[in-house]
């Protein structure tokens, strides 16, 4: 398929993490200029690096950036928008995952889990995206142009199997907590709400909802998963870039307020 390039700017918040480094890679395969904008200079430093090794003439700009901060949110934006002139993507990918087999001893039950860890996770998942779509919005609208791509997961459409997530030998069970449901399901009424009322400017706005990726989780969770999953594997890394190339070019300029589902047939299951 020949792809479209394009001279758009794009800001990916979480920039820095394992998913950002490829949303980045499918813009930068588009001609996208990319902004990654993360918490975590080091994480931004070395995605940045890969990228420059990957992509030697292609354009990429590292900003770091506290999301659940209105003022840092206003002031990366507006300094993007002086470098650049513009914004014309927006993927908000920026989230606090929990995976089993981590180090963290963090008691993930619902009757344990804590106002503290509740507050941190919607400040980053659900107050993050509004601040970047509040403030990336207001340029694009100024433009009368512009794509918001919020990723989502296939926990926004169904509910976390928590027996596939308990490992032999762990000291405290791992669940999947209650916030990751709260947020990626909220993540898709943000999308909603934002497509209806960007429209008159120009501005669509979907979600990717992403199903379980394999990045060395424990041989036991990956059997579970893959028992729930009719193609029986999980997804590789890179498998997901067709589906932001589509989600953030005129390939989908008619598509606006929707939740595209690439799960390896999961939810349908």
């Amino acid at each position: 398929m020949n792809i479209p390039q394009s001279k758009d700017v794009a800001i990916i918040t979480g920039g820095g993490g394992f998913l950002g480094f490829q949303h980045a890679i499918a813009l930068i395969e588009l001609g996208v200029c990319v902004c990654l904008i993360d918490i975590n200079q080091a994480a931004l430093d070395s995605a940045s690096l890969r990228l420059r090794n990957l992509y030697p003439s292609s354009k990429i700009y590292t900003f770091v950036c506290d999301i659940t901060s209105e003022f840092a949110v206003a002031n990366v934006v507006n300094e993007i928008e002086k470098q650049l002139n513009r914004v014309d993507i927006l993927i908000n990918n920026a989230s606090i995952d929990h995976v089993p087999g981590s180090l963290e001893e963090l008691d993930n039950s619902f009757e344990n889990f804590s106002l503290q860890q509740w507050n941190l996770e919607l400040a980053v998942g659900l107050t993050g995206t509004f601040l970047t779509s509040k403030y990336v919005g207001q340029v694009m609208r100024k433009n009368r142009k512009g794509v918001i791509l919020n990723i989502a997961s296939d926990l926004s459409v169904i509910s976390p199997d928590q027996r596939i997530y308990q490992v032999d030998g762990a000291e405290i069970p791992f669940y999947k907590p209650v916030t990751y449901s709260a947020i990626k399901s909220g993540i898709l009424g943000i999308t909603r709400y934002l497509a209806t009322y960007w429209a008159p400017f120009g501005i669509r706005a979907n979600a990717l909802s992403p199903g379980g990726v394999s990045n060395d989780q424990p041989v036991e969770f990956q059997k579970k998963l893959i028992n729930l999953i009719p193609m029986n594997r999980m997804a590789q890394p890179d498998e997901y870039r067709g589906a932001v190339q589509f989600l953030c070019s005129d390939m989908s300029k008619y598509m606006t307020g929707q939740n595209l589902v690439v799960d390896g047939g999961r939810t349908v299951w």
